[in-house]
C-alpha cells in the first residue's frame, strides 16, 4: 500500500527479494482545477510490473476488506500511502503490517517527517519500520536506519537519500516478521515521552517571516523545496513589487550596521568575506541580504512568479535593486 515516490525503492526491492506481491493498493487521484491528476508514482511503478492495481477510496470499508481477505496476503507493506488502517484492517493479514516511516520515530510522527527534520536543525534523519497499530506512527520499531544530514541539504535530497534507505531496513523487517513466532514481542516499543509531531505542511506555510532569525529562515528554506517553496514578496521600487521564491541561502553573521528588519540589498560575496560553497553550482559573486530578526540571510538562488530558478547575479540584471528601501514585506 503506497501512493508517493517515497515507497518505491522498498516497493522495487521486495520484488527483487522475491517476495510475492498479489495486489498493489494506491489512493485514487484526485483532481484539481480541472486537470487531469497525473498517476501516482506506486501506480507507474505496478504498471511497469504488471502486477495487480486497487484503487479504494477507503481501504478500510467493507469491500476492500473483503478484497484483501481474498488475495489473503501474509503481510501488509504501507508506505507513503495517505491512510490509516484500522485495526480491522490489519488482521486481515496474518503478519498484519508493517510501515516505513521517514524518521527515527518516536521523533517526527506524522505527515511531513522529512520536512521536520529539517525544520526542527536535527543532525541526523533516518527511516524506521514499524509493525503497525491503529494509531499513528506508534507500533514498535522494527528496523531502523540514521544518516548525518548534509549541510545545505534540502527535503527533495533528503527525502530521495531516505527513500533508498528505507529500502533495506524494509527487507529486514520483513525477514524478521516472517521467522516470528507470533507471541514473543517484536521490536522496539516508543516512548511516548519523546514523541514530536510532523503535521502535513500546506501552501501557506512557504511564506516567509523575516522576523524570524536567519537559521531558521534558512532551515525552512531547505525543508519547503520543492513544496510548498519558500517565498516573499520583495518590493524593489515606487510600485514596483514581485513574488520571489527564495531556492536558496545561508544565515550569515551580520558584518554591518542593524538596519530595518526585512530590508534589502545586495552585497558581493568576497566583500563579506565569503568563499561560495561546493554544494552551489551557481555563480556565488553577488548575493541579496536581508536582515532579519536575528542575523543576515544571504539569498544566492531565487524563482520569480512563473519564470525559473536564477542565480541572484542573473535576476538583478533585469531587476536592479534600488540604493534605499528595498524590502520584503513582513
Amino acid at each position: 500500500m503506497g501512493t508517493g515516490p517515497f515507497a518505491v525503492p522498498s516497493c522495487r526491492r521486495i520484488v527483487e527479494a522475491g517476495h510475492n506481491v498479489p495486489l498493489v493498493i494506491v489512493r485514487p487521484p484526485v483532481a484539481s482545477s480541472g486537470k487531469k491528476p497525473p498517476l501516482a508514482p506506486v501506480q507507474l511503478w505496478a504498471e511497469e510490473m504488471g502486477l495487480p492495481l486497487f484503487q479504494p477510496a477507503s481501504v478500510n470499508d467493507q469491500s476492500s476488506l473483503a478484497r484483501l481477505r481474498q488475495e489473503a496476503a501474509d503481510l501488509f507493506f504501507v508506505c507513503d500511502y495517505g491512510q490509516i488502517l484500522s485495526r480491522e484492517c490489519l488482521s486481515a493479514a496474518p503478519l498484519g503490517g508493517i510501515n516505513l516511516h521517514g524518521s527515527l520515530l518516536p521523533r517526527h510522527r506524522g505527515a511531513a517527517p522529512v520536512q521536520w527534520t529539517l525544520l526542527a536543525g536535527d543532525k541526523c534523519a533516518g527511516v524506521s519500520v514499524i509493525h503497525m497499530t491503529p494509531g499513528l506512527d506508534a507500533g514498535p520499531v522494527v528496523a531502523r536506519r540514521s544518516i548525518e544530514l548534509g549541510r545545505d541539504e534540502n527535503a527533495a535530497e533528503l527525502e530521495g537519500r531516505l527513500s533508498q534507505l528505507g529500502a533495506e531496513a524494509t527487507i529486514e523487517a520483513i525477514a524478521l516478521l516472517d521467522s516470528w513466532d507470533g507471541q514473543t514481542p517484536l521490536g522496539i516499543v516508543q516512548d511516548a515521552q519523546a514523541v514530536t509531531k510532523a503535521p502535513r505542511l500546506h501552501k501557506r506555510d512557504g511564506r516567509l517571516d523575516f522576523q524570524c532569525t536567519a537559521e531558521e529562515l534558512e532551515r525552512r528554506i531547505r525543508a519547503y523545496q520543492p513544496w510548498p517553496g519558500a517565498y516573499g514578496e520583495l518590493v524593489f521600487g515606487p510600485n514596483k513589487q514581485m513574488a520571489l521564491h527564495v531556492r536558496s541561502a545561508r544565515a550569515i553573521e551580520p558584518v554591518g550596521a542593524w538596519r530595518a528588519v526585512g530590508a534589502a540589498w545586495t552585497a558581493k560575496a568576497g566583500e563579506l568575506g565569503l568563499t561560495q560553497p561546493e554544494w552551489l553550482t551557481a555563480p556565488w559573486d553577488q548575493l541579496l541580504i536581508v536582515q532579519t530578526g536575528g542575523g543576515w540571510l544571504a539569498i544566492s538562488q531565487v524563482q520569480p512568479a512563473g519564470k525559473r530558478i536564477m542565480a541572484v547575479s542573473e535576476f538583478l540584471r533585469g531587476h536592479p535593486l534600488p540604493a534605499e528601501d528595498a524590502h520584503f514585506v513582513l
